[in-house]
């Protein structure tokens, strides 16, 4: 440590590009990430790791301002004074001010966005490989109140890890945080707390989905109890009025109305209450996205169409809203329906949503979806966002499968004493009963398991008990510091077949 301040103290009083050529770690154990040396006010700033784990390294030659503020141990009493500060919630917050590029934005103004699920916090250096090299914006910091619960995080972690891992990377074009499938203005405000610009409403407890398929007097029943003047207005706006966009038509007939009415009025009206809250909390600077994909049947484009037009009328501002699509959009794997089908109902939901209102159309469970991106990415003309969560924790899963077989074969084993009990958080379909016994593979086949549609679903529903497994957990984590180089690399290439596939145009000017 004494060479490494001693190579600061001789470049202190240089340019933050000279620093970063001209300082040596010295110490075997010891190195740093080159993008993330920052100078200000002849502060220098920078991610360092050993062995065993990562932190910040704050170099100064005096011992108040900005070194100050952050909390760490002081070492050497040299000219040049280091601060080695672990990578907690006070020191995120002392990035965030003197580093303003490092907080999470508001992403209303960007075309295209992706977002990029981290369960672990150490995936986004490898979604900012990715993304950087395309004409697309990512949400870095993205969790459910579900996938909280199962990996033991909170919502101030989450954006804390993005905060950390953008520092490391120096990335400054701007990434979104996601407080994702939020059904409560309770659990909103917790991600608002954090500092998280984005909120994905679920109306999926609000909304009446099961009127969707009761019979038409029963519907008519109900429509019957609402407020006249309710009933009124849907009648004028929606009765026997046919819609138009492009080559799309939607005929909206009298009794299609009173469904919409009786399964969505409350939920909208539940939408516009949370859109106000959000105006209150954080003026102009939020993305509301509405998700209605969490139902059993897919999204009919009257509905769709019906509350869009009930949001504009409402005057809430949505940036995205996530339609349930036809088909089978299981976690993990590729889409399971008609290519053909699916692109002739999704041309009319872009149209859709590029004439009320021009948002954008969010692909929940999106990633992985490689038979459909080309249909997505040209419908929409890029005005979209991509959900992915669990894919990213499989391409770590896949780098303890290359590196670590032994660790893998208990991270399989415990998945599958899991499986049973995951599967009332997750809907899928696999069989795995046809994925091999692990115990009969040899070590260089355990990796193709994670080309087998089973054996992902399996490791990517399981990944709660995987982490919360008190063996598994500190070997886990040591093996991904281990290889940390190797899972930049694997989200790298798996990051960027998804924004190729989607279209997503590569930048000019990178």
């Amino acid at each position: 440590m004494k060479k490494l301040i001693k190579s600061i103290s001789d470049v202190i009083d240089s340019h933050e590009n000279e620093i970063r050529e001209n300082i040596k770690a010295s110490d075997s154990s010891l190195s740093f990430y080159k993008n993330s040396i920052h100078k200000i006010d002849n502060v220098i700033v920078a991610m360092f790791r050993d062995h065993k784990n990562r932190f910040l390294m704050v170099f100064s030659n005096r011992e108040d301002g900005i070194i100050a503020e952050f909390s760490g141990e002081q070492i050497g009493d040299s000219d040049t004074i280091a601060r080695k500060c672990s990578l907690d919630e006070h020191n995120a917050k002392v990035l965030r001010k003197h580093f303003p590029w490092t907080a999470p934005v508001s992403l209303r103004d960007r075309k295209t966005t992706i977002g990029c699920g981290d369960r672990l916090g150490l995936a986004a250096a490898g979604h900012i490989a990715a993304v950087k090299n395309f004409e697309v914006t990512p949400v870095l910091a993205q969790q459910s109140i579900r996938e909280l619960d199962l990996t033991g995080r909170t919502y101030r972690q989450v954006v804390d890890d993005a905060t950390f891992m953008v520092f490391q990377c120096g990335y400054k074009d701007g990434y979104g945080a996601d407080g994702d499938h939020l059904k409560t203005i309770e659990d909103i405000d917790v991600a608002l707390a954090a500092d998280m610009p984005m909120i994905t409403l679920d109306l999926s407890e609000v909304m009446n989905a099961a009127a969707g398929d009761w019979e038409q007097d029963k519907i008519d029943k109900a429509y019957a109890k609402l407020p006249p003047a309710a009933r009124k207005r849907i009648e004028a706006d929606y009765a026997g009025r046919k819609f138009s966009f492009g080559k799309s038509i939607i005929d909206f007939d009298a009794p299609t109305a009173r469904r919409c009415a009786v399964m969505y009025l409350d939920a909208l009206d539940f939408a516009d209450k949370v859109h106000r809250h959000l105006v209150s909390r954080r003026g102009a600077k939020f993305d509301l996205e509405i998700s209605i994909d969490e139902t059993t049947s897919p999204t009919l484009p009257a509905h769709h169409l019906f509350i869009a037009r009930e949001l504009v009328c409402r005057e809430v501002e949505f940036t995205s809203l996530a339609p349930r699509f036809i088909g089978e959009f299981q976690k993990a794997i590729d889409y399971i329906g008609d290519p053909e089908e699916f692109d002739r109902q999704f041309r009319v939901h872009a149209d859709i949503a590029r004439n009320n209102g021009d948002y954008k159309v969010s692909i929940h469970s999106g990633s992985d979806k490689f038979t459909v991106y080309p249909t997505i990415g040209e419908m929409t003309g890029m005005r979209l966002h991509v959900k992915t969560a669990g894919t990213s924790w499989l391409e770590a899963v896949t780098v303890i499968a290359e590196n670590d077989p032994v660790l893998y074969r208990v991270m399989h084993k415990c998945a599958l004493d899991n499986f049973n009990k995951m599967l009332a958080l997750y809907h899928i379909t696999a069989d795995i009963t046809k994925i091999p016994d692990v115990d009969e593979l040899c070590d260089e086949d355990l990796p193709g398991l994670m080309e087998m549609a089973e054996a992902r679903q399996l490791l990517h529903i399981t990944y709660g008990p995987i982490l919360n497994d008190r063996t598994i957990r500190p070997l886990f984590f040591e093996a991904m510091h281990k290889f940390e180089k190797e899972y930049l690399e694997r989200l790298k290439v798996h990051f960027t077949k998804h924004l190729t596939l989607l279209g997503v145009p590569p930048k000019k000017n990178k």
